[in-house]
């Protein structure tokens, strides 16, 4: 996806996955007015402003930044190597030294995530092809405490046998995880034709074969050739004074020893590439949608054409109005395409990929897309789409960096692989200059059909449908006994002082009005970025749907900005895309989402938009159909997906057919609904008094809502809205099992639990803190400790309880080998058992509540997740001043009321466990 200003999300391997329960909101990728005026400067922001580079005497390149909007500060360790360094036969070894990190150190032999997850930090790490990064934000009183732990594991990390054998195992389980996916496999063959001899062609994480073999002795020397502080650039961000900063940074870093030889080499600056055409790599495997891609070989950042590539990429692939947009996917050829330009520290590449429309032909396609990148060689763009790509760039420059982490990764980004902390700055100067005749130029010099790699992957499994189901009430076939839970006395020896104590009680309160329509409004001004973040919620979500029409909510949300009755859908786009602003709709289970953002000066663009659409929604019929084949293709990914079919099979199983969250899509379902559905749909849910708005952002509180107020005056509510009925949900009376086979699958994905509670329920809090302590972090928790940690048997495992307005499922989730899964899921059990028995001490009590207490902040520093927390907490039936008094609520909860919330809500008897993946795991689960 274009725009991420030049953080290039190509490949990332991280070291754990945030658990989510939520889904994404279908948006283009910005959506604006059909007749864009010259392109001004959107701010005179600078992300440097303020930068203080230093090097220390061992070579560490240490850049600060103050930033005095929240308590809280970022720290980030980037060093300059990834897979770009490694050779077939230790490709992956980066990856591998990235989870090492975290193993504990000489001084500290114990799991870093627990001692991150005590000061509060949200933490994690990545390795891609240039760089592995490793960050933390905190509130400010810890800073001197990240600071000391990333030093000690910069000089002095355990690299044994025993940390090593446990770790593999779980590389190769999360390899395996990439592995289900074809998007993945043919990424892998296409990259590896197309740079046949060069690192960028091996993948990122390793390979299976090559992570076996790798030994204690290489890791160990691979680390002390590529992280030392000469490698390495320390990044802080946030509310700090920069004199102490710096001296606590030279007394924990400066004293760390110069080391190793990595040496920076010389690297050229465009790709050597082959004249002669290659034939189209095809892999027929098992999948349910066929897919293209294509790479094309790019230059280094720091060559010239770089800016002019990525305004080319935006207008190729910027959002609705853009050409392969259009070409492809509103002609209804594709149901999906997108593209990225990588350019890296050595020659990168440009690649764009395509899903089919269900019946449309890959070679169409790729016959069509040749057409429009020739359309691009042989003609100037004009000068409506380079004036809108141009501010699309320069408005997501300003949106992505909203908050210190981001920042912070931008900065390490730009020192790491552009060797300048101000390139940001260079590059946004040479966009403004790229003109028509340069798109042509860089499209004829990298986008020739001679330099074109192109793969086609045709699945062999056509229909969507996943090969055989086993269900029962199958016990464990082996018993585990879980080792001791840590002790938190043991780890607080290991844990760096804090300096002193943050105030987290002068956080605004949102301003809460109703209009006269009924339509609820939160409002925050915050003003120390020129953007704005609209959230909102509308009681239109699928629990509305019947299992007969099961997708009608998710197509009504979907089909919402493609038009009204003064606007086509075209028209909507360029109005919000040429001002570099996003706005989009998704359905889920308890309403539809809204989520909006732009630059400051675009408000008044975005809710006479979101106004017009939610009143005056047209649905024509061809974009129905359109929308409709996408969701089929979506559904025929659903169902060769581990974790998207296990949480649907999970989900099903644990609410009854009459209940509203049972119901799911099928082909008949969404192939059954009607334009005169959509607009029923629209007609009875979309109303004004079951909707709520909430503003985070750079406002005048007066003019929003004179704005609001205008938008809606004639949006009125006609009788007694719906009410979704939700009756009460039993635990089953015995363990069920269920399993689905999905062949061709390397990994396979679980879910364990049952129907929970609801937001407002006075217990979420101490539920809240059990969850903390049972699987609330990957790293820290109980589950896993023991499941990951210990025994290896995952990537990731989590527990969650899904609370929103209705109760929702208490589930963990994990990811194993086929081989591991039945391993997995006893000492699983074996854990919830004894922790229902044993339950928990004061101890852990103070330690998940401090570390959920400590996060908090951090979300509160980002305007975007201030937006969705004031809005969830309104929907939920909360009061406006929850936002403030959460970290007081989680600092009430007893040892007594987390004891009796075990024994209301861990029965290990009385679960729904639900395993999808490739048949060895359901072969092995003995059923």
């Amino acid at each position: 996806m274009p725009f991420v200003s030049k953080l290039r999300p190509y490949f990332l391997v991280s070291l754990f996955l945030s658990f989510l329960l939520s889904g994404v909101l279908f948006s283009s990728k910005f959506s604006n007015a059909a007749t864009p005026t010259a392109v001004t400067p959107v701010s005179n922001i600078s992300l440097t402003k303020g930068v203080r580079k230093t090097v220390l005497s061992n070579g560490l390149t240490v850049l600060t930044k103050e930033v005095h909007t929240a308590p809280v500060v970022s720290v980030q360790v980037w060093y300059r190597v990834g897979s770009r360094n490694e050779k077939a036969g230790v490709n992956g070894i980066s990856h591998q030294l990235e989870h090492l990190m975290f193993k504990g150190t000489t001084d500290r032999p114990v799991q870093f995530g627990r001692l991150f997850s005590a000061l509060g930090s949200q933490f994690n790490a990545f390795t891609s092809y240039d760089e592995t990064a490793y960050f933390g934000t905190v509130q400010r009183d810890k800073l001197e405490a990240l600071l000391t732990l990333e030093a000690d594991r910069m000089e002095s990390a355990l690299v044994g046998p025993e940390q090593l054998t446990s770790e593999k195992r779980v590389v190769i389980s999360e390899l395996q995880g990439y592995e289900n996916s074809p998007g993945y496999r043919l990424s892998r063959a296409v990259m590896r034709a197309a740079f046949p001899n060069r690192p960028y062609g091996l993948p990122v994480g390793g390979t299976k074969a090559d992570v076996q073999k790798f030994t204690v002795e290489e890791v160990r020397n691979y680390y002390q050739t590529y992280y030392s502080p000469s490698n390495a650039t320390l990044v802080v961000t946030g509310d700090f004074a920069t004199e102490p900063v710096l001296k606590t940074i030279q007394q924990n870093f400066g004293k760390l020893q110069k080391r190793g030889n990595a040496a920076t080499e010389k690297v050229p600056a465009s790709p050597a590439v082959s004249t002669v055409p290659q034939p189209p790599i095809v892999l027929k495997q098992p999948g349910s949608t066929a897919l293209l891609q294509a790479i094309y070989p790019l230059p280094n950042v720091n060559h010239p054409d770089v800016p002019a590539i990525d305004l080319m990429d935006g207008i190729l692939t910027g959002g609705r109005s853009s050409r392969l947009y259009q070409a492809l996917v509103e002609s209804g050829l594709a149901s999906s395409v997108g593209a990225n330009a990588s350019e890296l520290i050595e020659p990168g590449w440009y690649e764009i990929s395509a899903t089919p429309a269900p019946g449309k032909e890959l070679s169409k396609i790729a016959t069509v897309l040749q057409q429009e990148l020739d359309k691009v060689q042989q003609q100037p763009v004009t000068t409506e789409e380079l004036n809108r790509a141009k501010t699309q760039l320069q408005a997501s420059f300003i949106l992505s960096n909203q908050d210190i982490s981001s920042q912070a990764t931008q900065l390490g980004y730009n020192q790491t692989v552009a060797g300048d902390y101000r390139y940001s700055e260079r590059y946004l100067d040479a966009i403004s200059k790229v003109t028509a005749a340069d798109i042509q130029r860089v499209a004829k010099t990298y986008l020739s059909p001679a330099k074109q790699t192109i793969g086609f992957f045709e699945p062999t499994q056509l229909n969507g449908k996943p090969g055989t189901s086993n269900a029962g009430t199958g016990r464990t076939a082996e018993n585990f006994s879980p080792g001791k839970p840590v002790d938190p006395a043991e780890l607080a020896k290991y844990l760096p002082p804090a300096t002193s104590t943050t105030d987290s009680t002068k956080q605004s309160l949102p301003e809460q009005f109703t209009l006269n329509n009924g339509l609820k409004v939160l409002l925050i001004a915050d003003h120390s970025v020129p953007s704005v973040n609209l959230t909102g919620q509308i009681n239109a979500g699928t629990g509305f749907d019947t299992n007969a029409k099961a997708g009608l909510a998710t197509l009504t949300a979907g089909n919402l900005m493609n038009g009204t009755r003064t606007q086509n859908a075209l028209t909507l786009a360029k109005t919000l895309e040429d001002r570099g602003a996003s706005l989009g709709f998704a359905a889920g289970r308890e309403g539809v989402t809204v989520g909006g953002h732009g630059l400051s000066a675009n408000l008044p663009i975005l809710i006479q938009d979101l106004a017009d659409v939610m009143q005056n929604a047209t649905f024509p019929a061809n974009q129905l159909e359109l929308s409709r084949q996408r969701a089929l293709t979506g559904l025929k990914v659903l169902l060769d997906d581990p974790r998207g079919l296990g949480r649907r099979v999970f989900q099903q199983v644990i609410y009854p057919e009459n209940h509203p969250f049972h119901s799911f899509p099928t082909e008949q379902s969404l192939k059954s609904i009607t334009r005169e559905d959509l607009l029923g749909f629209y007609q009875e849910h979309y109303r004004p008094d079951t909707t709520t708005i909430a503003l985070v952002g750079d406002f005048d509180p007066t003019k929003v809502k004179a704005l609001l107020n205008q938008a809606f005056d004639k949006w009125l509510a006609k009788g007694k809205a719906p009410i979704l009925n939700i009756p009460p949900v039993s635990l089953p009376q015995a363990t069920t099992r269920q399993d689905k086979v999905i062949p061709g699958k390397a990994e396979a994905v679980t879910y364990i639990g049952y129907n929970g509670i609801s937001r407002k329920d006075p217990r979420f809090y101490a539920a809240s803190v059990l969850n903390q302590i049972l699987g609330g972090d990957t790293l820290s928790s109980r589950l896993g400790t023991e499941v990951r940690d210990r025994q290896g048997l995952t990537y990731g495992i989590y527990s969650a309880f899904a609370a929103g307005i209705y109760p929702g499922p208490f589930l963990i989730q994990m990811q194993t080998s086929p081989g591991d899964a039945q391993k997995a899921i006893a000492s699983t059990l074996a854990l919830l058992k004894q922790f229902r028995e044993q339950g928990v001490t004061e101890a852990e009590l103070n330690t998940a509540k401090r570390a959920i207490t400590n996060s908090y902040p951090v979300d509160l520093a980002d305007p975007s997740d201030v937006s969705s927390i004031i809005l969830s907490n309104s929907v939920s039936g909360l009061s406006a001043s929850e936002i403030r008094d959460f970290p007081k609520r989680i600092n009430a909860v007893t040892l007594a009321q987390v004891q009796q919330a075990i024994q209301e809500f861990i029965q290990p008897d009385k679960l729904v466990i639900v395993t999808a993946g490739p048949g060895e795991a359901v072969q092995k689960s003995g059923l």
